[in-house]
């Protein structure tokens, strides 16, 4: 299938694979593809459907199409001092419309919050090529049930994210990193303490008895969380947090990595094969064997996900962490709903849709 650059040549391709039954794999720039389950169907490249539709600084919301590069978008913001505060890796190219439907966010993520925070309205083609608009440019426009943030880390099993416009924030005035020599627990505790007291800590990463620490705001409040703290400067830092975001850092070097979620304040889990951990404690990175990892953050009340390993071992023991049966129930629901004859990535997600 050529690549797309028109919303009709999208919507006509899909409703032709729905009369069809015929099963699509939606990409874009594929910087995601090692992630999730089940590479399956035919590829639908959307690349080609790209371009920033508008830009309100003084109302600090961008509207894109999916095919527009991440890395453009940034750009146009950073002319004015603007930011996507998520900080979303790029993996050599992302796109707008992946960087939604994978979810994923970089280290500033501890402060500002989720993709799904930021997701004030789409445009979604669903299973039968039908065209659906939900949320709007504001935050006051959503009302009901909010579906925009819902398609944020679907993995495009309910649609193609057409367009999106996604709140903006101003760059911070001022930003430092600063370095402590710890373990892991100590980290935690470290990370714990902090996070109860008014520092403006935007970012964390512990890895291999080295705690950074990124401050980031009002130039006085970072200089006197910087007084407070009396830690060396991180040399680089720039650098080093890109590293981190776009998970080129040695810590993530494993070809077996996991993504362990799991509340601040838990221990560790008591594991070999710990790397990394981010977002003031709640982001454990390990490499490891699949049941011990689930096992072990299940006790602590959070969850893994096999977030990198070969795609044999994705589908053998499931990318994503087994849901209960009421929430599959809802899963498939919400699946018949989008996309009734399941040709939208399946398997990419779960397994069962």
């Amino acid at each position: 299938m050529p690549v797309l650059s028109e919303l009709d040549d999208i919507v006509s391709a899909i409703r032709l694979a729905h009369e069809r039954a015929t099963p699509l794999r939606i990409r874009g720039a594929g910087s995601k593809d090692f992630y999730g389950g089940l590479l399956a169907g035919e590829v639908l490249d959307v690349s080609g459907y790209r371009g920033i539709i508008a830009h309100e600084p003084t109302e600090l919301y961008i509207t894109a199409r999916c095919g527009t590069p991440l890395a453009e978008i940034e750009a146009v913001l950073a002319e004015q001092g603007q930011m996507l505060a998520f900080e979303p890796p790029h993996f050599g190219g992302a796109t707008l419309g992946g960087c939604i439907a994978a979810g994923l966010a970089g280290p500033r993520r501890q402060q500002a919050g989720a993709v799904r925070d930021f997701v004030l309205g789409v445009k979604l083609v669903d299973g039968t090529g039908q065209v659906l608009d939900f949320g709007g440019q504001v935050m006051k426009n959503v009302a009901g049930y909010d579906v925009s943030r819902l398609i944020a880390g679907s993995l495009g099993t309910l649609g193609v994210i057409a367009e999106a416009t996604l709140k903006v924030l101003p760059r911070p005035v001022a930003e430092t990193t600063l370095v402590f020599a710890c373990d892991a627990d100590e980290s935690i505790r470290r990370l714990n303490e902090w996070g109860g007291q008014p520092l403006p800590v935007s970012a964390s990463f512990w890895h291999d008895g080295q705690l950074s620490l990124r401050l980031s705001g009002a130039r006085a409040a970072v200089e006197a969380a910087t007084r407070k703290l009396g830690a060396a400067a991180q040399p680089d830092a720039e650098n080093f947090w890109l590293s981190i975001r776009e998970q080129s850092h040695p810590a993530f070097a494993s070809p077996l990595l996991w993504r362990v979620a799991v509340p601040s304040t838990a221990s560790c889990l008591g594991l070999d094969g710990l790397r990394a951990i981010e977002w003031g404690g709640a982001l454990r990175w390990y490499a490891g064997e699949p049941t011990a990892i689930r096992d072990a953050a299940a006790r602590l009340g959070g969850h893994a996900v096999l977030y990198r390993a070969p795609e044999s071992l994705r589908c053998l023991e499931g990318a994503f962490a087994p849901l209960s049966p009421a929430l599959l129930a809802l899963h498939r629901r919400l699946k018949r709903a989008f996309d009734p004859k399941g040709i939208l990535n399946p398997g990419r997600l779960y397994a069962e849709f």
